[in-house]
C-alpha cells in the first residue's frame, strides 16, 4: 500500500450518493480516501486523505489511484461524452493496479436499453469487463428522492410512462448497500446487483402519494415520446438531455424500470424504504 495510505478510494463524494458511502465508511471505521473534481465541497472527515481529480485526466487519476486495490466509481454527471470520461478511469485505474472496481451502473442496462443513458452504464460495464478487473456493478433503479421533483410548477407530472410501474429506491439505501459491500469487497467479486425500493408503482399511483404527503395536488398526464422530447426541448434541454430524460419514462413504460429486487435487503439486512415513508422522513 503506497505511503501508507488506504487501499479503498471513493469518488464522487461531493454528491449526495458518494458523499453518504464515504461518512458510511467513516463511521464504521473503515479507511479510505476521496477522490473529487472539487476537494473543497468534500464532506469533513477525520483522518480520510483527499484527492482533486477528473474521470478525463488520466495521468492525475493515476497518481491518485496508485496503491488503491478497491475502488468506488460513480458515474460522472450527464453529458454526451460520459462514456468516454469513464473509459478513461478505468484505463487509468487498471493502470494503477487497482484490483477491484464497484461501479453505480443503471437497472437494466444493457446495449439496447430504452433508457438511453443505461446504454453508457452498459459501455462502462463491459470496458471494465475487458480490463478484467474484479467487479461489482450496482444496478439501481431510478431514486425516489427525485420524483417530486418530476411535476411541473402546475403539478403535473408529464411523461410517456403510460401504465408503466417504477420500482424507485431511496439513495440512502443504496449508499447502505454500498458501504456494506466496500467493507467486504471480496465477497461480491464479479456479482451484480439490482437496487430497488419495496414496490412497483405507476406514475397516477406516484401522483396520488405526493399529494397526499404534499397536500398539493399532483396528477400524471401520459404524453406520447416525440412531445415529451419536444417539450424538453422547449424548455431549454438540449435534444441529447431532451431524449435521455423523455427516455427515463418510456422506459418504464417498455417494463425495463418495474422489477422489484431483494438486494437490499439481503445486502444490509433491513428492507428497502417504501416511497411515502421516504417523503415522510
Amino acid at each position: 500500500m503506497a505511503q501508507n495510505l488506504p487501499a479503498l478510494a471513493v469518488t464522487g463524494a461531493t454528491g449526495a450518493l458518494g458523499g453518504a458511502v464515504a461518512r458510511l465508511l467513516a463511521e464504521a471505521g473503515v479507511g479510505h480516501r476521496l477522490l473529487a473534481r472539487h476537494p473543497a465541497r468534500l464532506p469533513s472527515l477525520p483522518d480520510v486523505p483527499v484527492y482533486a481529480v477528473t474521470y478525463a485526466d488520466r495521468p492525475a487519476a493515476e497518481k491518485a489511484l496508485r496503491g488503491v486495490e478497491v475502488l468506488f466509481m460513480v458515474s460522472v454527471e450527464e453529458h454526451p461524452r460520459r462514456w468516454e470520461e469513464q473509459r478513461t478511469f478505468v484505463d487509468a485505474a487498471a493502470e494503477a493496479g487497482v484490483r477491484h472496481i464497484v461501479y453505480t451502473s443503471f437497472m437494466a442496462a444493457a446495449p439496447d436499453a430504452v433508457f438511453t443513458l443505461a446504454r453508457d452504464h452498459w459501455d462502462t460495464e463491459e470496458y471494465i469487463r475487458g480490463h478484467r478487473i474484479t467487479h461489482t456493478f450496482l444496478r439501481n433503479c431510478l431514486y425516489q428522492d427525485v420524483l417530486p421533483g418530476f411535476a411541473g410548477p402546475d403539478g403535473v407530472i408529464r411523461g410517456p410512462a403510460g401504465e408503466g410501474r417504477l420500482a424507485a429506491v431511496a439513495r440512502a439505501d443504496v449508499a447502505r448497500a454500498a458501504a456494506r459491500i466496500l467493507a467486504r469487497p471480496e465477497d461480491h467479486r464479479d456479482r451484480t446487483y439490482t437496487l430497488t425500493g419495496p414496490q412497483a408503482l405507476n406514475f397516477s399511483e406516484i401522483a396520488a402519494i405526493l399529494t397526499r404527503v404534499t397536500g398539493s395536488r399532483v396528477s400524471y398526464h401520459n404524453e406520447t415520446l416525440p412531445e415529451a422530447i419536444e417539450s424538453r426541448q422547449a424548455a431549454g434541454a438540449s435534444p441529447w438531455q431532451a431524449e435521455a430524460w423523455a427516455s427515463t419514462y418510456a422506459a418504464v413504460a417498455a417494463g425495463q424500470l418495474s422489477s422489484v429486487s431483494q438486494d437490499v435487503e439481503q445486502l444490509t439486512g433491513t428492507p428497502p424504504i417504501r416511497l411515502e415513508r421516504y417523503l415522510l422522513q
